[in-house]
This record gives C-alpha cells, structure tokens and sequence, in this order.
C-alpha cells in the first residue's frame, strides 16, 4: 500500500476566508476532514456558527473569526489571533468573493464595490499571510479559489433561453487572481511558501438547480458531459496544502471536467 501520509493536513492550521457558500461549506468539510485545524473567517462571524457547530459535532477542528479583508488592520488582527492561539499559520484558501454586478450595463459603482473584495482584498490577505508564513521555518502554502473564467472568455449563447448570464468583473478579478498567484509565487518561493490557483469550472446546485436549457448546452461543453459538485473540488486544495505537493508553486489547476481542454 502507498503511504499516504502527505497527503493529510493533520497537524497544520488553515485559515479559510469565506465559507458559508456552495463551495465554501464543502471546503471546510474536505480541509476539516484531512486533519487540518481550520479557522474560517468572514464579515459575518455568526453566519458561520451552524457551519462550525456541524463540523465539531462530527469530531473535527474547526474555529471561527471575523475579518474585514478590505480592512489591513482587520486582516493583520486576524493574522495576529490565529498565530497567539496556535503560534504558526500554515496555510490559507482564498475563497472570499462578491459579486454586486448584475448585467453588463451595470452602475460603474458595483464595479468599484466588486475590486474592494475581489482584488484591494485578495491584495491584502496574500501579502499579509504571506509574510507571516515567510517568517516561519517550515513556509506554509496558499491556494487561491478562481474560476475558468478567468481563463477564457464569456460564451453567451450557453445562457441563451435563460436569466443567466455573465458580468465584466467577474472575469477581470478571476483572470487577476491567477496572474497574482504567479507574482507571489515568484517573489515567496525561496521563502518556503508556496502560491497555487485552482479554478473550477461550473459548479451544479442542488439547492436551486440551473435551468435545463443552460444545463443541456454546458454539459456538452465538458469532456464528461456534466457539471462538477462541489465535494469534488476540495481534493484539490487539500493536495496543494499538503506536503505531497512541496514541489509545486505558480500553478493554476482547472477542475472543469476537461472544459478548457475541449
């Protein structure tokens, strides 16, 4: 048998920002699972309660914190906290978003509001944990949650038929992410920390389904003619912070079911 000690998160301490959606909730129950001590961190410190609750009923380690990441001194007291409960980060998800944007015709204002957390905020939780973690013998590792869509670009006639659609912002902070997570990953790599990317494609919703027409023509677009779930996209991200990839920084990982390679 394969020892597949590596590829467990049993003794690290992960700082998961953003956690209370679709994928959030399914990455906290893969990092959760793999061993990890993990503090998941949002604006919003009680909306995360019942996920943490869940979580420590099934046995696991999971805290709770607030954090602002428009805010660097909200972002640094984060910082600060984990460290003086646990003395070392050993990783950390970006998985915050925010999407104010709702048509390509939309106010120029929601553009603004949509770079405070999509890119000012990103900014600042990579270079703030990526100092902390650089400070540390053993670096750490940090994996940024994008999208395909930043890799390539919209397909309206997908959305034909439907509500659906897609919105300019979305696409230029995505494609941004990827690109900071090679800056970070050239400037941190001899530091011993690590700087990944994985970007999933779409993402099917049980609690409010896409519409059928949409789901017809997406499917068709992948190599295995369906959407992705997102329990299938945290073995990914527990592979990037375990030290079964110590080897691997710069990368940017579809898990789109061959979309982008169709």
């Amino acid at each position: 048998m394969p020892n597949l000690t590596p590829f467990s998160l049993e003794g690290k301490v992960i700082v998961q920002f953003g956690g209370t959606g679709l994928l959030g909730r399914a990455l906290v129950e893969s990092l959760a699972s793999a061993g990890a001590t993990l503090v998941i961190a949002s604006r919003n410190r009680a909306s995360l309660q019942a996920l943490a609750d869940r979580e420590q009923a099934a046995g696991r380690k999971v805290e709770i914190d607030e954090v602002d990441i428009t805010s660097e001194p909200s972002v640094t007291g984060l910082r600060d906290r984990v460290l003086a409960r646990h003395g070392r980060v050993d990783g950390i998800v970006f998985n915050a978003v925010s999407r104010p944007m709702r048509n390509e015709q939309d106010d120029v204002a929601n553009w603004v509001a949509s770079m405070q957390v999509n890119a000012t905020g990103l900014f600042i939780t990579l270079r703030t944990f990526a100092n902390a973690m650089a400070a540390q013998p053993t670096g750490g590792s940090i994996v940024n949650i994008s999208s395909i869509m930043g890799m390539i670009g919209s397909n309206p006639p997908v959305y034909e038929g439907t509500t659906m659609g897609t919105v300019p912002d979305y696409f230029f902070h995505k494609g941004g992410m990827i690109n900071l997570t090679r800056h970070y990953a050239s400037l941190y790599g001899t530091r011993k920390v690590r700087v990944n990317v994985v970007s999933p494609g779409g993402i099917f919703n049980p609690e409010k389904p896409q519409p059928e027409p949409f789901l017809g023509r997406y499917n068709k677009m992948t190599m295995m003619n369906r959407m992705g779930e997102a329990r299938e996209m945290g073995g990914a991200v527990v592979f990037l912070l375990s030290d079964a990839s110590t080897y691997i920084t710069g990368v940017n990982l579809p898990i789109d079911g061959g979309y982008t390679a169709k």
